[in-house]
C-alpha cells in the first residue's frame, strides 16, 4: 500500500496508515467482507494477513462506490476469493519471526475449503529479527520503563506471541448460485514481569479481532444478479498495568462488536448502462472500561449505534470504452443521533488521446466510529488508541468532502499517473490526533484541510521493472477554540518519495527499494521552558504548535528470492531481506517531559527500526 503515492505511515507501522493526511482509523479495512479493527501483528510492525494467501487488494482514495460507508480517508477492500474452483494445493514456511501454513482442498468439482494459520516463534526463539522488532515497538513504554523518568533501576522481562487463522468455504450450486463463508481470527498477547529491589509486578496486554462473513450470490439471468452478505466482527483490547512504583493496578478494556447485513442487486439496462441498488444495516456497539485500585475509580461506558442505508448507483460505459461514468448516492439514517446524511459519489474517466485519459473524482463520506487517546500511558503505552462512537456533542460524526482531477498515461511499457486533490474532514477532536504538546489534554473539535498532488511513474522491461512515486501535501488543522487556531497537521509529510527496481530472471528475483519523506511536525519548548506557578505540578512551556519538523526520514530495503522445482508437484523457495540496509537512525517521534528531579526537561525520541535481516524457507506442494 505504501508504494502508492498519498499513502504513508508516519511511524512505519501497519497500524498507522495515513492516506492523504488522515489518521489510521479513518480508513475502512475489509477482509472478504469482514470489517477489521486490527490490521497488524507485533503492535503494527507486521501485517495481520497471512502472506501465503493470494490477496487482491482494492484501494480507493476518492470516488468511492456508494456501497462503502465509514472510512472518510480511504477504503481498503482485501479479497482472497478465487473466480473459479482451484485445484488442491498447500504450503508451509518459516522465517525468523513466525511459521505458517496454507492449504486449499478441492472438495468437489464445484467446491473447495481453504485454511491458513500463522504463529510467532517469539516466545521460543529470540532471533536478531525479533530483538530489533522488540526494541522498536517497546520504546518509551512500560516494557522498557522509559516513559516514567524513574531514577531507580527496574528489571523488565516480557513474553510475547501472536497468531492468525483463516477459513474459507466456497461452493457453486448449479449454474446460478454460489455460497462463500469466511472466518478470520487475529491475536497478539504480551505479558511483562518487572522487578525492583524486593518488589515484583506483572502486567499484560491482549489484542484480538475475529469475524465471519456469509455471502450468497445469484445470477438470475443475463441482466440481473444479486448478492446477500451477513457479517460480524469483534475486537477486544485488554490491559492490566501493575505499577511497580506505587502499587497501583490499572485495568482497561476497549471492545467493538459489529454486525452487518447487506443486499444488493445489479441490473444491466443495456450494453452501456448498469444500475445497482441495495440496502444495508449496520450495528456497532463499543465498550470502554477502566478500573483503578488507588485511588478507587471505576468507569464503564457502552454505546450502540444502528444505521440504515439505502444505496443507488448508475454506471455508464461507451461501446468503445472511451467514456466511463459512475454516479451514485448513499443515504444514511443514524438511529442514535436521529440524523440523516446523504453522500453523493462521482467517478468520471474519459479518453482524450491514445493511451491518455483524464479522471475526475468527487465524494462525501461520514464516519461514526473513531479512535481517541485518553492518556498516552493507556494500554501500557503500546496501543494507546481506543475505539469510541460519536456522541453528538464532544465527539461529533466525522464528515469528509474530497475532489480530485488527474491524468493517466498507459501503454505496453509505461504507466504514469498524476492526481491533484483537495480534501476536508470536519468533526475531528484533539484527543484523536495524538498531540503530545500543550494540547495533549485538550478536548476540542476541529477540522483539517489538505491540498496535494501525487505522481507515479512505472516502467517495465523484459526482465526488470521499476517505479518511482512522489506526493506533496499541505495539511492544516483548524481548531476555533484553541489559542492557535490554524497550524500544521501532526501527520503532514510535505514531500514523500518511494522508488524500487525489481529484477526477475528464471525464478530468481532481487529487489532494491527505498522511501524518503520530510520530517513530521513537532512542537519545540520555549527557552525558559518550565512554569512553576504550581510547584507541585510544574508545566512545560511550549512554542507555537508544530512550529518545526523532525529530520527527514530515509530507508533503503533489499530482498532476494530463489525458487527451485523439486518435483512435478513440489517447489522450494528461499528468500532473504534486509530492512534499513544502511542502518539509518531515523527519528519518527519526539516529545518532552520534566525529569525526575523536576528541575529540567528531557527530550524523548522514538527511533525507527534499525537494520533488520530476515530469512524464509517455503515449500509448496
Amino acid at each position: 500500500m505504501q508504494q502508492i503515492p498519498g499513502i504513508n505511515s508516519v511511524d512505519e507501522t501497519i497500524s498507522n496508515i495515513n492516506v492523504r493526511g488522515g489518521t489510521h482509523d479513518q480508513n475502512l479495512f475489509l477482509w472478504n467482507g469482514i470489517r477489521l479493527f486490527q490490521t497488524g501483528h507485533f503492535f503494527g510492525l507486521i501485517s495481520a494477513f497471512n502472506p501465503s494467501l493470494a490477496h487482491t487488494i482494492s484501494i480507493t482514495k476518492n470516488g468511492t462506490s456508494a456501497f462503502y460507508g465509514e472510512g472518510v480517508s480511504s477504503i481498503i477492500d482485501i479479497s482472497t476469493h478465487a473466480k473459479t474452483i482451484e485445484e488442491t494445493k498447500s504450503s508451509i514456511s518459516t522465517n525468523l519471526i513466525s511459521s505458517e501454513f496454507y492449504s486449499k482442498f478441492k472438495t468437489s468439482k464445484n467446491g473447495s475449503i481453504e485454511v491458513s494459520g500463522r504463529r510467532s516463534l517469539t516466545d521460543f526463539i529470540s532471533s536478531p529479527t525479533y530483538t530489533n522488532y522488540r526494541d522498536r515497538v517497546f520504546q518509551n513504554t512500560i516494557v522498557t520503563n522509559l516513559n516514567s523518568s524513574a531514577t531507580d533501576q527496574i528489571e523488565s522481562k516480557e513474553n510475547f506471541y501472536f497468531y492468525d487463522l483463516t477459513l474459507q468455504y466456497q461452493q457453486k450450486i448449479g449454474k446460478k448460485h454460489e455460497l462463500l463463508v469466511d472466518a478470520i481470527t487475529i491475536r497478539n498477547n504480551l505479558s511483562i514481569d518487572q522487578k525492583k529491589s524486593t518488589a515484583e509486578k506483572s502486567s499484560s496486554l491482549a489484542q484480538e479481532n475475529f469475524g465471519g462473513n456469509m455471502r450468497w450470490k445469484t445470477t438470475w439471468n443475463e441482466k440481473n444478479s444479486s448478492q446477500i452478505d451477513l457479517s460480524g466482527s469483534h475486537y477486544n483490547l485488554d490491559a492490566t498495568n501493575e505499577s511497580i512504583q506505587n502499587n497501583q493496578i490499572f485495568d482497561q478494556r476497549n471492545a467493538v462488536l459489529n454486525f452487518g447485513f447487506q443486499i444488493r442487486n445489479t441490473h444491466q439496462l443495456s450494453d452501456n448502462y448498469i444500475i445497482r441498488t441495495g440496502y444495508q444495516f449496520d450495528e456497532i456497539s463499543v465498550t470502554n472500561s477502566d478500573k483503578i485500585n488507588t485511588p478507587i475509580f471505576s468507569r464503564l461506558i457502552r454505546e450502540v449505534s444502528n444505521t440504515h442505508i439505502g444505496v443507488a448507483e448508475m454506471q455508464y460505459q461507451s461501446i468503445n470504452s472511451n467514456t466511463f461514468l459512475k454516479l451514485g448516492g448513499r443515504l444514511n439514517y443514524f438511529e442514535k443521533y436521529n440524523t440523516t446524511i446523504f453522500e453523493p459519489r462521482l467517478q468520471w474517466n474519459q479518453s482524450i488521446a491514445k493511451s491518455l485519459r483524464i479522471e475526475v473524482l468527487a465524494e462525501q463520506k461520514s464516519q461514526t466510529l473513531s479512535q481517541i487517546i485518553d492518556l498516552q500511558r493507556d494500554f501500557l503505552g503500546i496501543e494507546k488508541r481506543r475505539w469510541t462512537l460519536a456522541n453528538g456533542s464532544t465527539i461529533p460524526i466525522q464528515k469528509s468532502t474530497q475532489y480530485s482531477i488527474g491524468l493517466t498515461f498507459k501503454n505496453n511499457s509505461w504507466l504514469m499517473t498524476w492526481d491533484n486533490f483537495y480534501k476536508r474532514v470536519n468533526g475531528i477532536t484533539t484527543n484523536n490526533q495524538g498531540f503530545q504538546n500543550q494540547f495533549e489534554f485538550s478536548k476540542e473539535i476541529g477540522r483539517y484541510e489538505v491540498f496535494g498532488t501525487e505522481l507515479l511513474i512505472q516502467r517495465n522491461f523484459k526482465k526488470m521493472y521499476t517505479w518511482v512515486s512522489y506526493s506533496y501535501n499541505d495539511n492544516k488543522y483548524t481548531f476555533d477554540k484553541l489559542i492557535a487556531t490554524d497550524f500544521p497537521n501532526n501527520l503532514e509529510l510535505s514531500h514523500s518519495i518511494t522508488a524500487a527496481v525489481v529484477y526477475d530472471w528464471k525464478k530468481f528475483k532481487v529487489a532494491l527499494g527505498g522511501k524518503w519523506h520530510s520530517g513530521k511536525p513537532i512542537t519545540e519548548t520555549l527557552t525558559n521552558s518550565i512554569n512553576f506557578d504550581n510547584p507541585s505540578k510544574p508545566k512545560i512551556q511550549y512554542d507555537a504548535p508544530n512550529n518545526t519538523n523532525l529530520p527527514d526520514y530515509f530507508q533503503l530495503n533489499f530482498s532476494a528470492a530463489k525458487e527451485w522445482k523439486i518435483s512435478s508437484k513440489v517447489n522450494l523457495q528461499g528468500s532473504f531481506a534486509i530492512l534499513n540496509l544502511l542502518n539509518k537512525e531515523n527519528v519518527i517521534q519526539r516529545y518532552y517531559r520534566i525529569n525526575a528531579s523536576q528541575d529540567g526537561i528531557e527530550s524523548v525520541n522514538t527511533y525507527a527500526l534499525r537494520r533488520t535481516p530476515n530469512a524464509c524457507i517455503k515449500i509448496s506442494f
